[in-house]
């Protein structure tokens, strides 16, 4: 058998073993949009709002990751009409649901924070949060690769269904600003113990996050933005990415990003004081390039309480993260 012919073989292994690395760990390229479902302390940041995304990965190739999110966060400040609820108000609450579909496997999670804000000086927050976490997997046995069938825990599930449930806890702490925020947090930190179902995961390991963010006027008409993110789990490689953003006449935003040695990606998008949406688009880079198709997400941020008609933001508000 000639060279040529192990090629198609080759790929084919290479790409499970990065779908199965991949398919426990759940990419949010737009992260910083989304703080509080990585850092429970971050809920009402950016006041009360619904959020949600899209998340396509690999699109076209049969299997590929997809992502659905939703979330509600409460500021109980902004309720309560103080005039300044990003320093005054004290307590949040938010419930954050995540549906992600990869390969032979459906995981449904449920999330609900809590996050209380302590005044330190008349422009900083330190905010603590802690949060419960409940997830459920469900493995379609007959949609396994060969990989997973020869694996000794999953593949004596092969040709059937199974499920596993999780409980577990999160927690974080972060230090907030109007210009900028630094933050740390810990996801399941019991490492999926308290699990109940087949066995067909043998846990699911604690994961550590770090996030900071900066922002500044330039211009009335620019401002800057960027982000960095840090992700560390026991079984899975680190991952840093960051990304950097143009917000122009307070009304579109233009940027781009990079997870090293994963991918890059540019993304736009446009607000109102009350709405705002994005997209982006991912493409990989070095050895990722062994999976076919691009990545898309779409972002939708709606602010609650914030008004549509007024002409201008407030003097130093919170426009973008």
């Amino acid at each position: 058998m000639t060279r040529s012919k192990y090629l198609p073989l080759t790929f084919c292994f290479l790409l499970m073993h990065v779908f199965s690395v991949a398919q426990s760990r759940k990419n949010i390229s737009q992260f910083s949009h989304f703080q509080s479902y990585f850092n429970p302390g971050l809920t009402g940041y950016e006041g009360s709002t619904v959020r949600g995304f899209v998340r396509n990965q690999w699109s076209g190739f049969e299997g590929a990751p997809q992502t659905f999110f939703f979330s509600a966060e409460l500021d109980f400040g902004e309720l309560a009409g103080e005039v300044d609820p990003a320093l005054m108000g004290k307590n949040a609450i938010s419930v954050n649901l995540l549906h992600d579909t990869y390969g032979a496997f459906r995981d449904n999670e449920l999330m609900i924070s809590y996050a209380s804000r302590v005044r330190l000086t008349e422009n900083h927050n330190l905010r603590l949060g802690v949060g419960v976490n409940y997830q459920t997997i469900r493995l379609d046995g007959n949609a396994m690769t060969t990989e997973e069938q020869n694996d000794p825990t999953m593949g004596k599930y092969f040709g059937s269904f199974s499920n596993m449930q999780f409980l577990d806890a999160n927690i974080g702490m972060a230090l907030t600003h109007r210009k900028y925020y630094f933050s740390y947090a810990i996801h399941r930190i019991n490492g999926g113990k308290a699990s109940s179902g087949d066995n067909f995961m043998d846990g699911y390991p604690a994961e550590q996050f770090v996030q900071v963010g900066f922002r500044e006027t330039v211009t009335p008409n620019l401002a800057i933005i960027t982000n960095a993110f840090f992700r560390s789990r026991k079984d899975l490689p680190n991952v840093f990415e960051m990304n950097f953003k143009a917000l122009l006449m307070d009304k579109v935003w233009i940027g781009g990003g990079h997870r090293i040695d994963y991918a890059s990606n540019v993304q736009a998008g446009v607000l109102t004081p009350k709405l705002r949406i994005g997209y982006l688009y991912e493409f990989p880079m070095g050895s990722s390039y062994l999976l076919p198709g691009s990545t898309h997400e779409f972002t939708v941020t709606l602010n609650l309480f914030k008004s549509n008609v007024k002409s201008k933001f407030e003097k130093d508000e919170i426009l973008i993260w």
